[in-house]
């Protein structure tokens, strides 16, 4: 049997060729979907669409014949410009595509188009949320069927052949049904009798026994309905890991517009890779000031309310959370955190208390995201550290759930964030020698 799809992508050729290609080229592309992802506005940040692949990474192989040995002929066409003996000066080749020119040759980047699917999976590849320990039987939503004996009656596909014919192997012998062996050697000794002594006594007896024996094996049939027996399954709970993400953001008077988008492309990320990858994940939004709230989505990223900065309240809204609703025995607890760094002197003693004593305990990690102001300065690990980036390092020093990093621009909010949630093999390939 051969199976051919024939389904067509929106280019129009085959899903095959299609999917080839992305394997063949996985690196390219997943390079091309990294930089574009650093372009896109925060809207657009999980939508598929067109991504720039260098020419060189999609040369399909090719058979040439060699260098050297056998017999060539060549057919050039015609030019107007040179003939033979002339010299012809080399070719620019600083790059393809990228502006005029009355000579030379080049290739163009190579342009493909990605669906919404295909984009997220190679965005989100090699991230993972760590630790997630905590499982809990919950609901019915998760249920695997597990095998749970046999019973008599089911579809033909879950029919067990090797227990029915057990059941009637096992019937068989308890009724002392004659087996067709049996049969055949009778019928040998009624031919040898009758061969040597024709009719008489003996060949009458042994007539009788065998139409007896083979009454019994019609009376007692090879497979009877009660033999048979069909697979049975139930649906089992499944241990599911549960988890909560809370997302604290400044949105104080200090945040200016440049660090307010950064942010924001960071919780876009966060939140992308949260819905795509996971279930039963849960996600807080709490925006603070003085004063900290939980919000919804729409809220949490689009609401321009500011004030004063209190890093502390954001914490105590989030300890309040987690005891009313996210008991830490059955909840993997996430925290991810982004500020400017500016925080009231006063309340940094009792931020870093919060943090050590009712924070981290419950977590199983804990990232901060520190924007700088510097919209040119890269990622801003250069600068100065700030008063809440020198209280949060001596947690980190002694906690290794907790994760810092430093960011500037826009186009390094995706290393960053890869960093922060890659997975630990990644991790460990990254900082191996």
């Amino acid at each position: 049997m051969h199976i051919i799809d024939r389904r067509r992508d929106p280019g129009g050729k085959s899903l095959a060729n299609r999917q080839r290609f992305i394997r063949r080229a996985r690196a390219q592309v997943r390079r091309a979907v990294r930089e574009a992802s650093s372009k896109r506005s925060i809207k657009e940040m999980g939508e598929g669409g067109e991504v720039t692949v260098p020419a060189d990474g999609v040369h399909e192989p090719t058979f040439r014949p060699g260098p050297y040995g056998g017999h060539r002929e060549y057919v050039l066409p015609g030019n107007k410009k040179f003939v033979s003996g002339d010299r012809i000066d080399r070719p620019d080749e600083s790059g393809g595509g990228s502006g005029a020119s009355d000579s030379g040759e080049g290739e163009d980047d190579y342009n493909f188009v990605l669906s919404r699917e295909e984009f997220l999976e190679l965005f989100l590849e090699d991230l993972e949320l760590p630790d997630m320990a905590k499982r809990q039987v919950m609901g019915v939503e998760e249920q695997i069927p597990r095998r749970a004996g046999y019973r008599s009656y089911g579809s033909p596909s879950a029919l067990s052949v090797s227990r029915t014919m057990r059941n009637s192997l096992s019937r068989r012998i308890a009724l002392r049904r004659p087996s067709q062996d049996e049969i055949r050697r009778m019928e040998e000794g009624v031919a040898e009798l009758e061969a040597e002594e024709g009719d008489g006594p003996a060949l009458t007896e042994a007539k009788a026994q065998l139409e007896l024996k083979r009454r019994r094996q019609k009376l007692v049939p090879f497979i009877d309905p009660i033999d048979v027996r069909y697979r049975r399954h139930e649906l089992v709970p499944q241990p599911v890991a549960r988890a909560v993400m809370f997302c604290l953001m400044d949105v104080s008077g200090s945040m200016d517009e440049h660090m307010k988008d950064l942010a924001k492309r960071f919780y876009s990320l966060l939140y992308l890779f949260l819905k795509t990858r996971y279930k039963q994940v849960d996600v807080v939004f709490i925006r603070h000031t003085h004063e900290a709230r939980e919000v919804d989505e729409e809220t949490f990223f689009y609401s321009r309310e500011s004030g004063g900065t209190v890093v502390s309240t954001a914490l105590e809204a989030m300890s309040r959370i987690v005891a009313d609703r996210y008991p830490p025995t059955q909840w993997n607890i996430y925290a991810a955190q982004a500020s400017d760094g500016d925080n009231l002197p006063m309340d940094n003693p009792h931020t870093v208390q919060m943090l050590r004593e009712a924070i981290l305990p419950l977590c199983q990690y804990y990232a901060y995201l520190e924007v700088s102001h510097d919209e040119t300065g890269g990622s801003g690990a250069d600068s100065d550290p700030t008063s809440l980036w020198r209280a949060y390092d001596q947690v980190a020093r002694s906690d290794g759930r907790l994760a810092m990093r430093r960011v500037g621009h826009r186009r390094d909010i995706f290393p960053v964030f890869r960093e922060l949630f890659a997975r630990k093999d990644t991790k460990a390939k990254a900082t191996a020698p």
